[in-house]
């Protein structure tokens, strides 16, 4: 794929970033860089391979839900001083 400055300016406008000349400079060689790299990942031949959607199998990622103490409605509301009759009173929405 050929990469110019026109690429970056149309990425850019894309992104809504606003680059300097020198950036859009910079950035050319960049991306050329990044997308080489992603082409040479192409040609790897995943055939046999099993899709991985997470790199780390997940082992017991719940918790056993075990009752424990809970703080009585006076106890939670102790600290703030937005209540109203027993509740914890929150922005008006409308």
């Amino acid at each position: 794929m050929d990469i110019s400055t026109k690429t970056i300016e149309h990425v850019a406008e894309i992104a809504r970033l606003r680059l300097t000349e020198k950036e859009k400079e910079k950035f050319v060689p960049q991306l050329k860089e990044a997308l080489e790299f992603f082409s040479k990942l192409s040609e790897v031949n995943t055939d046999n391979v099993k899709p991985s959607f997470h790199p780390v199998e997940i082992k017991n990622a719940m918790r056993d839900d075990i009752e424990g103490k809970c703080l009585a409605q006076d106890e939670a509301l102790s600290l703030t001083e937005h209540k109203k009759d027993g509740y914890f009173k929150g922005p008006r929405v409308i």
